[in-house]
């Protein structure tokens, strides 16, 4: 496959992820996603940290061209270090920090704005500029403005979207606080946020919908404004998850110091477990509602060796709690708060509700509060 090629892959791609969104694909079919994203990092298998390989093919070669036309996420940045900045043999360490997101994800939330082309969008999570790029393809760049938190990420995209005549208006901004302009038809974030800012629903004009995630969930919300201010939605039935909004060139430190004491400290308090010890991983709509409820709580976990599961449940106040075991286990707890207490108070809530499907949850969204909502009413969750 050659450079004067791409076209040939970027239809393709186009084929595959805007079927059900056909008003997108002439722009997925037009964008050369490979010129967005030169460089790459890609996560070292089995290595101890987070520990990451740089992707540095010849641009427009095959190897590059199949993997930025492939319907997948391809990470950019990891801690502090950009893939462009990076040297051959260098290793990256951390959690990623920004990414071009898999085609397909972009391409279904942007066909949930209902975009028309001379409306205006507010694109939240510039990145590598892919979904300025469509956008300014159906709608017209004049009327798309995207805007990211790195400084080097709106510079270089900035001029990689110039390459081939896109020229949407881009600033770099805490997006969490004030936004350009206002009166948008669309609004779209690339990053997931708690609270969701008064700034971009003050932003949206009667009409116009706003897309995005809840931080720390995979909840994909979808919402209409009013003539009320108020916007109102539901819980998409299909999860999306992206990295949390950040104000620094880094995420704050992840919980260390308290899993140092929670991974075999006995507890303050031990008891046995009510129930089945959870696979938060794979009950996910469990993890997420308790997310929910219990915000900013760090879970971790592992075996024992034995057949039997260890889970961590770990805050930034110091509190803490381990349950282990084969089926009902034994739960640790210390710190300040009780952790698992509210683990379990969280799932008996969900079962007396029927474990209610989490896309039934409908939202309402203003600049003075924002609520998630459980089918009859009697259960929320601020965000």
């Amino acid at each position: 496959m050659t450079v004067a090629g791409w076209t040939e892959a970027a239809k393709a791609l186009a084929d595959k992820v805007a079927a059900e969104a056909p008003e997108w694909h002439d722009a997925v079919s037009n964008t050369p996603r490979h010129l967005l994203i030169p460089r790459w990092w890609e996560r070292v298998p089995n290595s101890p940290a987070e520990e990451w390989e740089l992707i540095a093919p010849p641009v427009g070669s095959p190897a590059h061209l199949e993997a930025a036309f492939s319907d997948k996420t391809l990470i950019t940045r990891v801690g502090p270090m950009h893939a462009d900045h990076a040297q051959a043999d260098e290793k990256g360490t951390g959690s990623p920090t920004s990414s071009s997101t898999l085609p397909g994800l972009i391409v279904s939330m942007l066909h949930r704005l209902h975009l028309k082309p001379g409306q205006r969008y507010l694109d939240v999570g510039f990145g590598s500029g892919y979904s300025a790029a469509l956008a300014g393809r159906r709608i017209g760049d004049e009327h798309v403005t995207s805007v990211d938190v790195d400084p080097y990420l709106v510079e270089v995209g900035r001029s990689r979207l110039a390459e081939f005549g896109r020229t949407p208006h881009v600033e770099a901004i805490d997006a969490t606080g004030p936004v350009p302009d206002g009166d948008y038809d669309g609004i779209m974030a690339t990053v997931s946020v708690r609270p969701v800012p008064a700034t971009w629903l003050r932003a949206l004009r009667p009409g116009g919908r706003l897309v995005t995630t809840i931080a720390h969930t995979a909840l994909l919300v979808t919402a209409e404004m009013g003539e009320d201010g108020i916007a109102r939605g539901s819980v998409q039935p299909d999860p999306a998850t992206f990295m949390e909004t950040r104000q620094e060139a880094d995420y704050p430190a992840k919980l260390n110091d308290v899993f140092t004491v929670a991974r075999d400290a006995d507890g303050e308090e031990v008891r046995a477990t009510d129930g089945p010890i959870p696979d938060l991983w794979q009950e996910w709509p469990l993890r997420w509602l308790y997310e929910l409820d219990t915000p900013g709580t760090e879970t971790r976990a592992a075996t024992d060796g034995e057949g039997g599961r260890i889970v961590w449940l770990l805050s930034a106040d110091g509190s803490w709690a381990r349950a282990e075991g084969d089926g009902t286990g034994t739960v640790h707890q210390g710190g300040p708060r009780r952790l698992w207490d509210d683990l379990e108070r969280v799932r008996r809530k969900w079962e007396e509700n029927n474990r209610f499907a989490l896309h039934s949850m409908s939202a309402t969204l203003s600049a003075e509060g924002s609520t998630l909502t459980a089918p009859g009413g009697g259960w929320s969750f601020s965000v």
